[in-house]
């Protein structure tokens, strides 16, 4: 059990650097780690990537704290695009979770090695929506909000991928954009975390020290260590090439994405 933990806590520190060197969500690199952790642990595949899932989702809450208070810090987040958005976020995600934990696993591999694409792809071209309209009003953001909840509790991730392009392209400023994006992870990762827990109460093949779809050992290990090195890769980011970087590890996406979804055939 140590091993595993170590194990556990040497993937938060990579999460929490790339999370803070190239901006990304740590769901995108803590998944496809989780996945192949659970793999070598024997994890039956029925529940592995539902494990996989609802943890990364658990580990958000923490992360998404931090980085909500450090943006507030900066004026970062429109506080009123937070508090019209979250209804959608929370049912959206909790319903998101629901269907997640309704489909086979192996549809979810797949699901999220095409997902896996489209981020190294967003990588590697630098694609930004161009502004083209404002904030809609209380039913567009709240359909909004299912949207980005439905499809963040598929993937595991805290909503940044797709609440800073919508958010752009309503002709919000990019560094706003940004922290009200971080702050939305917040009611995604909490309603996704209920989702899983309770969805997986019961489930056969479930490791023990889970509470539902969330392994605890993998949460406790990531999140001591991610809340410390996430800083350390913001740090790294002004005296690293980070656009290099980027395209480097948008590479590494498409082959694990590759990999997901070479291991259905």
């Amino acid at each position: 059990m140590l091993s595993i933990f170590i194990t556990y806590m040497l993937m938060g520190a990579f999460a929490g650097v790339l999370a803070g060197l190239l901006g990304i969500g740590g769901g995108l690199v803590i998944v496809p780690i989780l996945y192949f952790c659970f793999t070598a642990q024997g994890v039956p595949n029925e529940v592995m990537m539902h494990l996989a899932l609802g943890t990364s989702l658990a580990t958000i809450i923490f992360t998404s704290i931090s980085s909500m208070l450090a943006h507030r810090k900066h004026g970062a987040v429109l506080w009123d695009v937070f508090k019209v958005i979250t209804p959608g976020i929370l049912t959206g995600t909790l319903l998101g979770s629901v269907i997640a934990t309704a489909l086979p696993t192996n549809f979810l591999k797949g699901f999220f090695g095409l997902f896996l694409y489209y981020v190294s792809y967003q990588m590697l071209t630098g694609k930004k929506p161009k502004p083209g309209r404002t904030i809609p009003g209380p039913a567009g953001m709240f359909a909004a909000g299912n949207g980005i909840g439905i499809f963040s509790a598929l993937v595991g991730i805290g909503g940044g991928t797709l609440s800073v392009p919508f958010l752009t392209w309503c002709n919000v400023r990019i560094h706003q954009a940004i922290g009200t994006a971080a702050s939305i992870g917040l009611p995604i990762a909490i309603a996704g975390s209920l989702g899983y827990a309770w969805r997986g109460f019961g489930v056969e093949g479930v490791p023990s020290l889970s509470i539902g779809y969330i392994y605890l050992p993998a949460l406790a290990g990531i999140v001591s260590m991610s809340i410390f090195t996430a800083p350390l890769g913001a740090k790294l980011a002004h005296s690293l090439p980070v656009g290099k970087l980027k395209k480097i590890f948008a590479l590494l996406l498409f082959l694990v994405g590759s990999k997901m979804l070479w291991s259905l055939i």
